[in-house]
């Protein structure tokens, strides 16, 4: 067999008096069918090791699981590509910084910039977001982002740089999809959609473009901060190990809400928004 090992999530457990079960990884259960072939042998096989010669009732169950897709081949987790390691981070502490551990962890090289953020700094051009030669740019905002501010990074996918970013408004945070080539969905179709999609639309621009009146500011609470760094650092190494979608949306097409106070991600899907044609001149 060319695969043996199960794939990350599924497992083989034995059901006293009624013989094995697989619980997949969606966290579902179901029987399996051995008969009279040997379970020692089966589980040695889906742990990865080896068993030969495979006689014909061993290996019809392990083809089973294999075409039921519960079988993988290779190591399970696919190392970080050395040309994608260079990763430049941006933003406000209180998440580049558990997104930079997450990510060296992952086997990337971090490079955080904490001077850029949401507030008191000028939007960056391209070409400094380019040097240092990255991979990808991630750019965190503890707060709202600014009309403008991300114009220039919403143009490195046409640099073959991946581009990604959350931000905070109140208590939703929101983690947009990677963009790594030119047509991904950038920041600017990710407020173009939003504001269609709401009523408020007036009032969603001014409050993205300020100013805004609060009172006790939101603190970001550390596992809210530890859950979007690693969503994010999850986007990013999906991209960069090129890791097939698991479930739900499209990595590329998903925007996720997080509620900041009970840690619940809700996905919404999103599209690019096509170019709008040149109003005509009128003839004189």
């Amino acid at each position: 067999m060319s695969r043996s090992r199960l794939v990350p999530g599924a497992e083989v457990v034995a059901v006293p008096g009624r013989g094995l079960a697989v619980r997949t990884p969606a966290g579902e259960f179901f029987s399996v069918r051995a008969g009279d072939v040997d379970e020692d042998a089966l589980l040695s096989l889906l742990a990865g090791g080896t068993a030969a010669p495979l006689d014909e009732g061993l290996e019809r169950v392990v083809r089973a699981f294999e075409e039921a897709g519960y079988l993988a081949e290779g190591p399970s987790a696919p190392e970080w590509p050395a040309a994608r390691r260079n990763v430049s981070i941006l933003g406000d502490p209180v998440l580049t910084e558990p997104l930079a551990v997450h990510l060296a962890a992952l086997g990337a090289r971090p490079r955080t910039t904490p001077a850029v953020t949401a507030s008191g700094s000028p939007p960056a051009g391209v070409e400094d977001l380019l040097d240092g030669n990255p991979s990808a740019v991630v750019w965190c905002l503890d707060g709202p982002a600014p009309d403008g501010l991300w114009d220039a990074a919403d143009r490195l996918p046409e640099h073959g740089v991946a581009w990604l970013r959350c931000h905070r408004e109140g208590w939703q945070a929101y983690v947009e999809p990677v963009a790594a080539a030119p047509g991904d969905v950038t920041s600017a179709h990710v407020r173009s959609r939003r504001l269609a999609a709401t009523p408020a639309h007036r009032e969603l621009a001014a409050y993205w473009s300020g100013p805004r009146t609060s009172g006790t500011p939101v603190r970001l609470p550390v596992p809210a901060a530890a859950l979007l760094a690693a969503l994010l650092a999850d986007d990013l190494s999906r991209w960069a190990t090129g890791a097939p979608d698991t479930a739900g949306l499209p990595a590329r097409r998903r925007l996720r809400r997080v509620d900041l106070r009970t840690l619940t991600v809700t996905e919404h899907a999103v599209l690019p928004v096509p170019d709008v044609a040149p109003t005509p001149r009128k003839g004189v």
